[in-house]
């Protein structure tokens, strides 16, 4: 069985024991968190929902809240003497997937 989430303003495709990570969510490390926003249940019988469906549910547990790896963001305009250097790391929560109810 699997289901397709909306988490973060992106589409997963997720199924029970699979560890993903997703944008930062407000949530303690060990606790577990309700995934309500189930765009389709596949398996057996499939339901796709208009656009969320009904009585669905992911529960997951947070195993861990960090930072990726950091990219440059790097600014230029040639013959202007304009350049600007920035870092950035975004943040994610690693999740793993314990329960489908749909």
């Amino acid at each position: 069985m699997y289901a397709i989430i909306e988490t973060g303003g992106k589409q997963v495709k997720v199924e029970e024991g699979q560890v993903i990570y997703v944008e930062k969510l407000f949530a303690e490390i060990g606790e577990s968190v309700t995934l309500d926003k189930v765009l389709a249940v596949g398996g057996d019988d499939a339901k796709f929902g208009t656009p969320y469906v009904d009585g669905a549910s992911v529960t997951a547990k947070v195993e861990k809240q960090g930072r990726q790896k950091k990219i440059t963001v790097f600014k230029y305009k040639p013959k202007k003497n304009y350049s600007r250097k920035q870092g950035h790391r975004q943040p994610y929560t690693k999740l793993t997937i314990e329960k489908i109810n749909g």
